[in-house]
């Protein structure tokens, strides 16, 4: 490969030493077809100059990048699934194949998904789904067009394998994922620790995801290291929180080893995007207590900090942390304004006109029950766009009292700065969507037919969404 001036190889992830992760072989695969190649994101590493033989190599069958670690490592951390302690956890079919630094100067990871067992694997097999591969590819897609801050699919190659699951009807193909982090370093991460006593490897990890993620917080005293980092992955998990509620995004399984420090949205297993506003809507159908429902989500986040927080009680106070531990709740609210503002394309105005779009909106998706989506579709841009708002194909929720206290508050509003409102997404009737029988429809045409034409199409449709909102 000759290198694209833009790559940067690292190895950072090493310094923290041997006891936070495995050197790990990946699987041998008897095929490698490229399924999904992210060139856009291949750019901001260098990567994008590989050849399709190259890309196979790295990311089929994870050769070692020049310059990064000469073997995978399998990380090591614990974590609450569903609220239950879990101390068998880790990479267990998956590792950091390589650590980058792309050209915005940040510190990138290269993890996988489906390559292979490592000593974390426990009763798995360490494999992917080809259907669970091309869901994660369309999750990070839409919520990266949506505004969200969510890893990046990387790779998806078909590995010509077929597996056995008793939740999927067979046959059931094989793939390997690899996406783009900006840390793999989770609550899990520091859970672990606690549970073995390890109290200075904590203070160890704190001051390397400082170090590697959030270098402006370096402080002179591990105490104080310590609240400043807990303020910001408050502050960071507080925007991921927002992000979710206004994409109308069910993660489905906010466990702590799925929050990394960053505040990233990553790891998609079971996931759905709403139909309409239902606070009780959940992604999971295992999740029979609704503990990660759709309005649930932000609650549920503030919980899994609240394990950070006390991982850091041999650093700081229970008093400062608590503190500390306040900034979500605020840092949530100012997010939640700030991102429904620019879902509705608006300037913000005063904080009373801010706080009276958004309770209007919420109550008028609650009350109509009109289709989520297409409701931000057609308030987009605010008064600037009322002619496609009067032609929508759900005009008739925005006739009469339900809506008249949002319309007044979405008029108190400037449109905001930069719209590309003349982009031809904005001409069609209807939004993109990625509804579960949209996703479930490609996913049976590509398991039966092998037919792979729908999903490309899904897929420049979200193109057309990121360039319409202007995140492309």
């Amino acid at each position: 490969m000759p290198p694209s001036p833009a790559y940067a190889p690292a190895t950072r992830h090493a310094d923290l030493g041997d006891a936070f992760y495995d050197v790990v072989a990946p699987a041998t695969f008897p095929q490698h077809v490229i399924r999904y190649r992210n060139d856009r994101a291949a750019r901001t590493v260098g990567l994008d100059t590989l050849t399709d033989v190259e890309w196979i190599a790295h990311f089929g069958r994870f050769e070692a990048l020049p310059g990064s670690f000469p073997a995978p490592l399998a990380l090591r951390y614990h974590g609450h699934q569903f609220g239950n302690y879990n101390p068998e956890l880790g990479d267990g079919r998956g590792f950091l194949f390589a650590q980058l630094t792309d050209t915005r100067g940040r510190l990138l990871d290269l993890g996988t998904k489906g390559s292979g067992q490592t000593p974390w694997s426990r009763f798995g097999d360490g494999r992917l789904t080809l259907r669970g591969g091309v869901r994660e590819v369309l999750a990070t897609e839409l919520l990266e067009a949506l505004g969200t801050d969510t890893s990046k699919s990387f790779s998806l190659i078909e590995t010509g394998e077929t597996l056995v699951r008793h939740d999927e009807a067979p046959p059931i193909h094989g793939a390997v994922l690899t996406r783009l982090n900006h840390s793999h370093i989770r609550i899990g991460s520091f859970q672990r620790l606690l549970y073995l006593e390890q109290h200075d490897a904590i203070g160890h990890l704190v001051d390397h995801a400082i170090r590697t993620t959030m270098p402006e917080l370096w402080r002179d005293t591990p105490s104080e290291r310590a609240l400043a980092f807990l303020h910001q992955v408050c502050r960071n998990v507080a925007e991921l929180g927002a992000s979710y509620m206004v994409a109308g995004f069910v993660h489905g399984v906010l466990n702590t080893d799925n929050i990394n420090v960053t505040g990233e949205s990553f790891d998609y297993g079971p996931w759905r995007f709403l139909p309409h506003y239902d606070p009780n809507f959940t992604a999971a159908y295992f999740d029979q207590t609704q503990r990660y429902a759709f309005a649930k989500q932000p609650s549920v986040l503030l919980w899994n900090l609240t394990r950070l927080a006390e991982c850091l009680m041999g650093l700081a106070s229970q008093e400062d942390l608590q503190a500390a531990l306040g900034t979500y709740r605020d840092a949530l609210a100012a997010a939640f304004r700030a991102a429904t503002l620019r879902r509705l394309g608006l300037a913000s105005g005063t904080p009373e006109q801010d706080e009276a779009v958004t309770g209007a909106l919420w109550d008028f998706m609650h009350a109509s029950q009109a289709p989520f989506e297409q409701v931000w579709f057609d308030l987009y841009g605010g008064r600037a766009r009322l002619g496609p708002r009067r032609a929508s194909p759900i005009a008739e929720h925005y006739r009469g009292d339900t809506f008249a206290p949002l319309e007044a508050a979405i008029a108190a509003l400037e449109p905001a700065a930069g719209l590309r409102l003349d982009h031809a997404y904005f001409a069609q009737e209807r939004p993109c969507t990625m509804l579960i029988e949209e996703v479930d429809a490609l996913l049976d045409g590509i398991a039966g037919q092998d037919a792979w034409g729908p999903f490309e199409a899904k897929l420049r449709q979200v193109d057309a969404v990121a360039e319409a909102y202007g995140v492309r």
